[in-house]
């Protein structure tokens, strides 16, 4: 004898109806979801506090703080493939600097909420700031340790707080993530002066016409060599972080003009003279010699 199939019940007006073995778990009686305790997504929704009445604020605020988020995730990135250099394991820096070219294009996106900000705009919360300003952050400055622009005078800022003085100063006196791909170059027999893998890391990279020739070098053999593929990898990173800086200048400058910055900078005039800088300089000159 044959059995009729029992309809589905109907399902409340706006759902669909389940299906037991699909339908997520949503009883955490015991504390909090799985998710929130990994991403900690309530402590990271409640970190805005503007300062001003004005909504604009709010989008500024968040901005900047999915910035920071983007310069840690990035440090770990670069700090991963020093490391990897220094083991001689190339292919896993290069992956770690691929990643860093996706995060960096995330990164430079993050200027578009406020790229088109006007002065009247940007005044009506400027004030809230105070003396604030991105030149202040510690992540930000580790990121610039790492590429090369190495200055003892940024630690001055963060001397009331002992822990981020500390990770900066440690950063200040480790070799540059260029640093490391110098070395790998001399270990790899190419002519690296003993000036450049000697010199005091804690200082500013500064171009050097060996250097120059080694990548020119490089760059004349097998486009598909392991090294001509790293110099590509920090290529790409460069170009990006030359892209930051620019859209960092023209949304500087449509906001606020010429006028001094926050935090006592000189503004536009200062980012000016930052974004005529090439990281990783003679990666770029190396080109003309090819």
């Amino acid at each position: 004898m044959s059995q009729q199939a029992h309809p589905t019940p109907p399902s409340p007006e706006g759902s669909e109806p389940e299906t037991p073995h699909l339908a997520p778990k949503i009883d955490w009686s015991q504390g909090t979801t799985p998710y929130e305790d990994y991403v900690r997504a309530d402590v990271l929704t409640h970190l805005q506090h503007p300062l001003s009445d004005d909504p604009g604020e709010m989008v500024f605020l968040v901005t900047t703080q999915v910035m920071e988020l983007w310069f840690t995730v990035i440090v770990h990135e670069w700090e991963t493939a020093a490391r990897a250099l220094r083991e001689d394991r190339v292919p896993v820096a290069i992956d770690a600097l691929k990643r860093s070219v996706r995060e960096l294009q995330a990164l430079n996106a993050s200027w578009r909420p406020l790229a088109q900000l006007t002065p009247v705009q940007f005044n009506s919360y400027r004030s809230a700031l105070g003396e604030g300003s991105g030149f202040q952050s510690a992540m930000y400055r580790r990121m610039e340790f790492l590429l090369g622009e190495k200055s003892a005078s940024m630690l001055v800022p963060h001397r009331g707080a002992p822990r981020v003085h500390a990770e900066l100063e440690k950063a200040l006196h480790e070799p540059c993530l260029y640093d490391e791909v110098l070395r790998l170059l001399a270990r790899r027999g190419h002519a690296v002066p003993d000036a450049v893998l000697r010199r005091d890391v804690s200082q500013r990279y500064e171009p050097s016409e060996e250097v120059e020739s080694v990548w020119a070098a490089v760059y004349a053999g097998d486009p598909d060599d392991e090294l001509a593929r790293l110099g590509e990898a920090l290529t790409d990173v460069a170009e990006l972080v030359w892209r930051w800086r620019n859209d960092h200048l023209l949304a500087t400058r449509r906001a606020m003009g010429a006028k001094p910055g926050t935090g006592g900078s000189a503004g536009v005039a200062w980012l000016e003279k930052r974004a005529q800088k090439n990281v990783f300089p003679e990666l770029w000159t190396a080109r003309s010699h090819v």
